[in-house]
């Protein structure tokens, strides 16, 4: 099975997306399901991971009506406010009962606080996430918010999370350095995984490639192992440095000298099992 893990539809008419701004270029405009199923096909995805793209219940709404519309759309990873544990667990009540919804996810890279992850409240929060058994998706740019996931992962320990997008490594700058360190750390909760996704954006736009891509992805083997590492090609974010066919392409070509045991991993059963994807 081939599952891609992370993508986003957002219609501006209809729900409101507060960090979409003009200066966002390509992106600023409607991506909704139609427009990516030709990609879907002819890279021969069966399942996609539909991730929220604001944190509101419309946003949210929005995913789980087009997943039941989709059947391509294996999972939807939505919202609600972690930062109030008591309304979180009411509105978890009723999003567990949907077949679709198989976790959260909150935009902690727009909030003024870079500790907010770490907040008492949050961490109860995080806490009932966990009780209904679904998964927490990590949304954060190196180095404010990848520094807290081993706090979370200690504290909230039976709570399945996965660091979006590597957490935006320095690629463009071909670093490693401390993103390495905090990245490896990381890695030693087993209830961590981590997107092979979003990583042509922290690389130059106009000249990526997978030998760019190849040494995070790499060094996320050596500490991850693909039993927790999964593809996302993190479109229609992707189309600010390539599109979704280079994406594919590209990362293929990354991971070519891996086991197909490995490979089948990472393109797909990995997110399967994470997320709990139906064949």
């Amino acid at each position: 099975m081939k599952i891609d893990a992370h993508h986003h539809f957002w219609n501006l008419e209809k729900v409101a997306y507060p960090w979409m701004d003009p200066a966002f270029g390509p992106i600023c405009r409607n991506f909704e399901a139609e427009e990516m199923e030709p990609f879907v096909q002819k890279a021969g995805i069966d399942k996609t991971v539909l991730v929220q793209a604001a944190n509101s219940y419309e946003d949210t709404a929005s995913m789980l009506q087009i997943a039941a519309e989709k059947t391509w759309i294996g999972a939807v990873v939505g919202w609600v406010p972690l930062n109030i544990p008591e309304i979180a667990d009411k509105k978890l009540s009723d999003y567990a009962r949907n077949p679709y919804f198989k976790g959260v996810r909150h935009l902690i890279h727009e909030e003024k606080d870079p500790d907010w992850i770490i907040r008492d409240s949050v961490i109860e929060g995080l806490k009932v996430l966990a009780s209904y058994g679904l998964t927490f998706d990590l949304v954060g740019v190196f180095p404010n918010h990848l520094k807290h996931v081993p706090y979370v992962a200690a504290k909230v320990p039976e709570l399945r999370m996965v660091i979006d997008h590597f957490a935006k490594p320095p690629i463009k700058e071909k670093g490693m350095g401390a993103w390495a360190e905090q990245f490896a750390e990381a890695a030693r909760y087993p209830n961590v995984y981590a997107k092979v996704s979003g990583l042509n954006t922290a690389a130059d736009p106009d000249s990526w490639t997978a030998d760019d891509l190849k040494p995070y992805i790499d060094y996320a083997m050596k500490h991850y192992g693909a039993g927790r590492l999964m593809f996302g090609s993190d479109w229609p974010v992707a189309n600010l440095a390539g599109d979704y066919a280079k994406v594919w392409e590209q990362t293929n070509i990354a991971i070519a000298d891996y086991s197909e045991q490995d490979r089948d991993a990472i393109l797909g059963e990995t997110a399967r099992s994470f997320y709990g994807i139906r064949c």
